[in-house]
């Protein structure tokens, strides 16, 4: 049994036996339906509510006629809708009053959908601009999934901020750049570049960093030019030979003499800044794949809350926007900061937040004395739901 469905199933049938519970459901849309037809029927339900089916305000038991009724409009837009079917909602549903519930659940595996949607979507945009050597559509792509983050987090009911998962996800497969080749070629030609112009490591440092390369071992290189940079000691072939000596990157293996031998003696004359430029843009596109892979990880993890999915996705974006931001100073355009605390125009007020969390509000404990005067406030009390007549 899976239980999305009955919930989307359930969701139906309350509203299907009880009208009245559409008030209870109006931060529920649509879209946040699985199954076409279940979206055509929830739409179709609350049109007629918004046309004022005589249905709602009828006393006693609920007309057949709000069954045919929705049937009927619901048909115009998606086919395989029988009665047939609609009935075997009524029967899905254990109890009416919980609609809110239901309701919670079906917008619980929405969000885990449209997580992972958006992921996808990063994923492939970071790819495709991998393959022409831009990253205007991947930041667009970033930016979308972070403000669907932020709207579902408020739409949840809680604050959208970046939260580690307590225990480390399972790291996925690494896969290689797009273009391997070219971006390999780029960060050989930059290195060969810095170590026969080495003070053009000063337009470099600000925001070019070694796990910017693709290549572990050009990474390295890169630092140990840093490391000489920053102690304004000489850079040739021997010095940088001797700082990968001392740092242990001859005796492992990351960087074999001979490769380092091979860059420094190719003399080859260009633009460090235009070929860090270069290497940026294949970072930033890899990271973007790499936070949507995490991203998708997340959403497809059924065992964790919205709350915690909307959170650790964020932290799994950390790194891009880390990224981002130093290719924003590359480029003299530093990054705008996401806003994460502004309101959202149509968002759901705070008391449909606490319908669509349906979570039960715990008594408070009584007071050690009572003042006097004072007259406790009754409960209040839910209507039954009505049946069909």
């Amino acid at each position: 049994m899976n239980p999305l469905l009955s919930a989307e199933q359930a969701v139906l049938g309350a509203v299907l036996l009880d009208p009245d519970q559409l008030a209870h459901l109006d931060w529920l849309a649509p879209h946040h339906f699985d199954r076409p037809v279940h979206r055509s029927l929830f739409a179709a339900l609350r049109k007629l509510r918004s046309d004022e089916h005589p249905a709602l305000s009828a006393d006693g038991p609920v007309p057949l006629s709000w069954v045919t009724d929705a049937v009927d409009e619901a048909d115009r837009h998606v086919r395989g809708l029988t009665a047939v079917y609609v009935h075997s909602l009524i029967s899905s549903c254990p109890r009416p009053a919980h609609a809110p519930v239901y309701g919670r659940m079906v917008l619980e595996g929405a969000i885990h959908r449209t997580v992972a949607q958006h992921a996808i979507r990063l994923h492939q945009v970071a790819r495709a601009d991998a393959l022409q050597g831009e990253v205007e559509d991947a930041l667009r792509s970033a930016d979308a999934l972070t403000g669907v983050l932020t709207d579902l987090a408020r739409r949840w009911g809680t604050e959208p901020r970046p939260v580690a998962p307590t225990t480390a996800p399972a790291a996925a497969p690494a896969t290689p750049p797009v273009r391997a080749d070219q971006v390999a070629e780029n960060e050989r030609f930059l290195l060969a570049v810095l170590a026969e112009q080495p003070r053009a490591m000063d337009e470099l440092v600000a925001w070019l960093r070694p796990g910017d390369f693709a290549g572990p071992a050009h990474g390295q290189l890169y630092r140990c030019l840093g490391a000489l940079h920053h102690r304004g000691e000489p850079i040739d072939r021997i010095t940088l030979l001797w700082e990968a000596q001392r740092r242990g990157l001859l005796a492992d293996g990351t960087l074999l003499a001979d490769q380092l031998t091979a860059i420094c003696d190719d003399v080859i004359p260009g633009s460090a800044e235009w070929l860090g430029e270069r290497v940026m843009r294949s970072s930033l596109t890899r990271t973007a794949a790499t936070s949507a892979r995490a991203v998708r990880a997340l959403a497809e993890d059924e065992a964790l809350g919205p709350g915690r999915l909307i959170n650790h996705a964020l932290h799994a974006l950390g790194p891009l926007d880390e990224v981002r931001a130093r290719w924003e100073t590359a480029n003299g355009n530093p990054a705008p900061k996401t806003p994460t605390s502004a309101p959202v125009p149509d968002g759901p007020p705070p008391a449909r937040v606490h319908v669509a969390l349906a979570r039960s509000t715990p008594r408070p404990a009584p007071p050690p004395s009572v003042r006097p005067g004072s007259v406790p406030t009754p409960a209040p009390t839910q209507p039954p739901s009505r049946g069909h007549s």
